[in-house]
């Protein structure tokens, strides 16, 4: 009897073990398709012009938004590339960073700045696990291009201190000041990007962290 509950524990503990390399991957996939094409559509809605006042009274009533203006907790508020993780790399950025808003894009640090904003615009994301969107974030080089989308712009950041060349502390709030590393630069002069993932593949209190600049904006209109 003791080794037949042994050996159910531990196929339990394996099955548990592959649900979350492999299972939680699997459903966020789903997740990060599902946040994408709700953006977009959303994007596509709310830049198409009225027809008539039958058409605009059609029309969804925008995404509520806290008293200062940005998105509730777990909106997509925009699309994330990085070309050198290849040309079919895109994901979802999500308002916020709780356990089961990274199991459905990256989350933005909501204390830090919105993307092309003067300041900090700072994300993170799993490196394995949920999607495990940056699971690559280490492979980055100083001048790799991170691309932020947004309903009117795309903004294009570039690496200047990658990943793999920072490991932290999960209490190392500095990295999300406006201008890390630098508490007396008040207020920020340029719009930058941080990036934060676990440092190791399997779970780690450390993070990896990188530092990127933008570099330049497009406006969609």
């Amino acid at each position: 009897m003791v080794g037949i509950v042994l050996l159910v524990l531990g196929v339990g503990c394996l099955g548990w073990v592959g649900y979350q390399f492999f299972g939680t991957n699997l459903v966020a996939q789903q997740a990060y398709s599902q946040e994408k094409d709700s953006l977009k559509a959303r994007w596509q809605q709310e830049a198409a012009p009225s027809a008539s006042p039958s058409a605009s009274s059609k029309k969804s009533t925008p995404k509520a938004k806290e008293p200062n203006g940005r998105s509730l907790p777990g909106d997509a508020i925009g699309l994330l590339r990085i070309p050198a993780f290849g040309s079919d790399y895109e994901v979802p950025i999500l308002s916020g960073t709780d356990l089961d808003i990274l199991s459905r894009g990256v989350g933005h640090y909501t204390s830090t700045a919105l993307p092309g904003q003067v300041g900090n615009f700072a994300v993170a994301g799993h490196r394995v696990t949920h999607g495990q969107p940056f699971s690559r974030l280490l492979e980055l080089d100083k001048g790799d291009e991170v691309i932020v989308e947004t309903r009117d712009s795309i903004f294009t950041y570039v690496i200047d201190a990658p990943p793999r060349s920072l490991t932290v502390q999960p209490t190392a709030s500095w990295v999300l000041d406006p201008v890390p590393g630098e508490p007396a630069a008040t207020p920020p002069t340029r719009a930058l990007l941080t990036l934060t993932t676990c440092q190791d593949l399997f779970h780690s209190p450390d993070r990896s962290i990188g530092f990127a600049h933008l570099a330049s904006t497009k406006n969609k209109g």
